[in-house]
């Protein structure tokens, strides 16, 4: 609750700094929207890789472990030993990328190289923020130490940062290109007070970890052995990612529809996968270590039932009413009614796609809390290439929402792999109960999608009454999304898919819960 809470205060501010830099840069009209929204995603794919994916899962809880058994000092010259080789790791990798950037550029937006300027302007604003990349590693490593010691506020918290740089860069100006380089620089302001909060935060809590020399010990060796599968598998989601980009590239505003549709789906995703995920993993892990049967089935029942409770009805209304959604938040200033349509057409597709991105964080600690990541990492690999083969196929066939929706049939590749495997190995079978809450959830989330859809059908009616008034689209489309947040809770009790009971012992914290958590995995 903590954790989703800070998110979700992340997220609002997320979605005020995408208003900003939408309406200043605008969609297909502009060079400056696609270089902009290509040089923010560019340092993310390789933060993913390095810092929020794989080292986070084998560099926590081997922190957890020797703080537990080993004692503080034990942990921190492990933390700064981590801490010297991410950093150089990473500005390794920035430098590399620094240099080759124009080559660089030619693989990641082929489509740009018809348009000198875009390109120009893509190259130079990615070199600009590069150097995030270095920043947000040192900061996730921070952030992992705060959650290993039970501290989640500003692990929630510091991606606010991020957001409030950039809206403070992003609204004196009024020239898009201008915009657009006033955001890139922002990024890495944003980036050095991200690093510094989350080591504040760690030295607050007694931990000690400075930069040190680079050491190889058998410590960090046994580190990087442990995260490559990881590495591997989060690079296979990045290349799903990457694949996706090159062809966005070739439509004029795309990249900038791609930004607008994950603002929303990532907003269920965060509050719901990656917190269940956060709060699921040392739970499991010590259910596995004292091989309690019982809390492991206990634990994955209630993750999936609350996880889809939760989930569902968001994607329901993504489905419902994309455009309208899309249309309704940004559709101002240099971003037109043209380019929230072409988003809600993504959004249409990331919105079935949902439960399968959110059960994807829920079935993944199944595997690591045994430690397991070599077994994600063949089902990652799989949906790489299923990825692939549908995003080309139907990017050239149906055209640009091909991309979403070759997303969302191989992330259900990947949970269908995953549930198959742990049903076969009975580490986790959903009991009768499970199943039955999940028809409830289901046939609710149902039920709010009708509501919806209607209320997008009739959005001219709607909106009739604040006809000529300022803001009339985004006071009608709150409302619609305030009466479905009502109406949901109520329809899901009357049928019983959780009850009032079960949702107060979801919340109970147990003893020991916060002994051991993880970052997004």
């Amino acid at each position: 609750m903590i954790y989703s809470a800070l998110t979700l205060v992340s997220r609002f501010m997320g979605l005020a700094r995408d208003l900003v830099i939408t309406a200043r840069l605008g969609g297909s009209s502009n060079i400056a929207a696609d270089a902009y929204f290509t040089a923010l995603t560019f340092p993310n794919l390789f933060r993913r890789i390095f810092a929020e994916g794989a080292f986070a899962a084998a560099f926590v809880p081997d922190y957890s472990r020797r703080l537990a058994s080993d004692g503080k000092e034990s942990a921190d010259a492990f933390a700064a030993d981590s801490l010297a080789t991410l950093a150089a790791a990473t500005v390794v990798v920035t430098v590399i990328c620094q240099l080759a950037m124009p080559w660089l550029m030619m693989a990641y937006s082929p489509g740009y190289m018809s348009d000198p300027a875009k390109f120009k302007l893509a190259v130079l604003l990615t070199q600009i923020t590069m150097p995030y990349l270095v920043c947000i590693s040192i900061a996730s490593l921070f952030a992992g130490i705060l959650t290993a010691r039970g501290r989640f506020v500003i692990y929630g918290l510091y991606p606010t940062i991020l957001n409030v740089v950039m809206l403070i860069a992003v609204l004196p100006q009024k020239d898009p290109t201008r915009a657009a380089f006033a955001a890139s620089v922002g990024v890495v302001v944003a980036g050095i007070g991200q690093a510094a909060i989350c080591w504040w935060g760690a030295h607050r809590t007694g931990a000690r970890v400075r930069l040190k020399a680079l050491r190889f010990t058998p410590e960090i060796k046994a580190l990087a052995r442990r995260a490559v599968p990881g590495v591997i598998a989060s690079s296979a989601v990045q290349i799903n990612l990457f694949i996706s980009a090159i062809l966005a590239s070739q439509v004029a505003g795309m990249r900038v529809w791609l930004n607008v549709a994950e603002r929303f789906y990532q907003l269920p995703l965060s509050l719901v996968g990656v917190a269940i995920g956060v709060a699921l993993l040392p739970r499991l892990a010590t259910a596995f270590q004292l091989n309690d049967h019982e809390d492991t089935q206990g634990a994955m029942d209630q993750a999936i039932v609350f996880g889809l409770a939760l989930t569902l009805p968001a994607a329901a209304a993504l489905m419902a009413m994309p455009v309208y959604l899309a249309d309704g938040f940004f559709a101002r200033g240099e971003f037109t009614h043209a380019d929230a349509a072409s988003s809600g057409a993504l959004l249409f597709h990331y919105g079935w796609g949902l439960p399968a991105f959110v059960l994807i964080k829920i079935l993944q600690p199944a595997f690591f809390a045994r430690g397991d990541t070599k077994t994600p990492m063949r089902f990652s690999l799989i949906s790489v290439g299923v990825n692939i083969v549908l995003g080309v196929t139907l990017f050239y066939t149906i055209g640009f929402p091909g991309i979403a929706v070759s997303t969302a049939i191989a992330s259900w590749v990947t949970v269908a792999q995953m549930a198959v495997l742990l049903w076969r190995e009975k580490a986790y079978r959903p009991s009768a109960r499970t199943i039955g809450k999940i028809i409830r959830v289901t046939a609710a989330s149902v039920i709010l999608g009708i509501v919806l859809a209607l209320a997008s059908h009739f959005r001219a009616v709607l909106e009739a009454p604040l006809a000529g008034m300022s803001g009339a689209k985004e006071i009608t489309v709150l409302l619609v999304a305030l009466v479905g947040g009502l109406l949901y809770p109520v329809v899901l009790l009357a049928l019983g898919g959780v009850t009032p009971a079960e949702v107060r012992g979801a919340l109970k914290r147990r003893k020991g819960d916060v002994a051991v958590a993880v970052p997004e995995l």
